[in-house]
C-alpha cells in the first residue's frame, strides 16, 4: 500500500513538474514572437518612412530642403529598433535564425537612410551629422565594443541631431560587405566613420564631440544652453 502511494505520489509530482516547464516555455515562446512580430512591424512602418523620403528626395525640384528634411525625422525609430533588436538577440541568441532575419533587414534599413540622408546633405548643403559604427559580438573579438556603444547612445541623446548607424561587422549580408569595402574598413573593431575621417579602436565622448563633422551640432548645442 505505501509503495502504491509513493509511486502515485511521484507520478503527480512529474505532471506538475512537466506542466509547469510546459506553461514556462509556452510563455516564454508567446512574448518571444510578439516582440518579433513589434520589430517587424517597426520594420515596416520605417521602410514605407524611407521609401517616402526617397521618392520626395527625387522630386526635389518640386519640394523645398526643409519639406525632404521634416519627412526624414525618424532617427528616433530606428533607435527604439535597434533597443528591441539588442533585447531580442540578448534572449535567443545571436545565431538565432529570426535575429539574423530581423538584423539583415535593420542593416538594410540603415544603409538606405544613411544613402538618402548623405544625398539630402550634398544637396541641400547641410552639415554631415552622422557616424557608422562598426562592431562585433563574437567572443574576444571586441572587447571595447560594448563599452563604445553606450558612448554612442549618450552621444545620440546628448545631441539628437546626430544619426549614429550600427552594423554587425560579421553579418552576412551583401550590401554590408559593399559598405564595408567602399569604405576600406579593417577588422580593427570598434571602427568609426565620421564623415571622411575613420577611427579605429575606443573613442571616448570627448573625441567625438570634437569630430570636425560634428563641430557645428555641439557648438549649437552649447550656444543654446548659454542662452537659457
Amino acid at each position: 500500500m505505501k509503495n502504491e502511494i509513493d509511486w502515485k505520489k511521484y507520478l503527480l509530482t512529474l505532471l506538475i513538474t512537466g506542466a509547469i516547464f510546459g506553461t514556462a516555455i509556452y510563455i516564454s515562446d508567446y512574448f518571444g514572437n510578439k516582440k518579433i512580430a513589434e520589430i517587424q512591424n517597426i520594420q515596416s512602418k520605417i521602410s514605407i518612412d524611407i521609401l517616402s523620403s526617397e521618392t520626395q528626395f527625387s522630386l526635389l525640384e518640386e519640394s523645398s530642403c526643409k519639406d525632404i528634411a521634416s519627412t526624414t525625422a525618424f532617427s528616433d525609430e530606428l533607435s527604439s529598433l535597434e533597443s528591441k533588436l539588442n533585447s531580442t538577440e540578448q534572449d535567443r541568441g545571436a545565431n538565432d535564425a529570426q535575429v539574423l532575419a530581423l538584423k539583415q533587414n535593420y542593416s538594410l534599413l540603415e544603409i538606405k537612410d544613411y544613402v538618402l540622408m548623405k544625398n539630402i546633405t550634398e544637396k541641400c548643403k547641410t552639415p554631415p551629422a552622422s557616424i557608422i559604427y562598426f562592431y562585433s559580438n563574437k567572443d574576444g573579438e571586441c572587447p571595447d565594443c560594448q563599452k563604445e556603444g553606450y558612448v554612442l547612445s549618450q552621444l545620440r541623446s546628448d545631441y539628437p541631431a546626430v544619426r549614429v548607424y550600427s552594423f554587425d561587422y560579421d553579418l552576412d549580408l551583401s550590401a554590408l560587405k559593399t559598405l564595408i569595402t567602399i569604405n576600406k574598413i579593417k577588422g580593427q573593431l570598434p571602427a568609426l566613420i565620421i564623415g571622411d575621417q575613420t577611427y579605429y579602436g575606443f573613442q571616448g565622448l570627448d573625441t567625438l564631440e570634437k569630430a570636425p563633422e560634428l563641430k557645428a551640432i555641439v557648438q549649437m548645442k552649447v550656444a543654446t544652453s548659454t542662452k537659457r
